[in-house]
């Protein structure tokens, strides 16, 4: 699969099988693995001062997202993008 673009907008589905449509908002690759940050399109197309909801997902070999395994995984990813956003404001 070609590198994820921020801006890429995706279709995933939940748990309960409810397809909702997310939009890359920030690229990561730790220890060879990538990582997207994600937002619900609907949401960040309103203008509101509340926060969005951002969720994490790994990048699978197909380039499929799947959920992050573990929560010392998460707390990687989380740092990582963390740092990222602090180095741009």
């Amino acid at each position: 699969m070609d590198k994820i673009e921020v801006g890429e907008v995706f279709t995933i589905s939940d748990e309960n099988e409810e397809e909702n449509e997310v939009e890359v908002i920030g690229t990561v690759t730790i220890e060879g693995t990538d990582y997207v940050a994600v937002s619900f399109v609907e949401d960040l197309q309103e203008e509101t001062d509340e926060d969005i909801d951002i969720f994490f997902l790994k990048v699978d070999q197909e380039g499929d997202f799947t959920a992050i395994d573990s929560d010392e995984e998460f707390e990687k990813v989380s740092a990582a993008f963390d740092e990222m956003v602090n180095e741009e404001e």
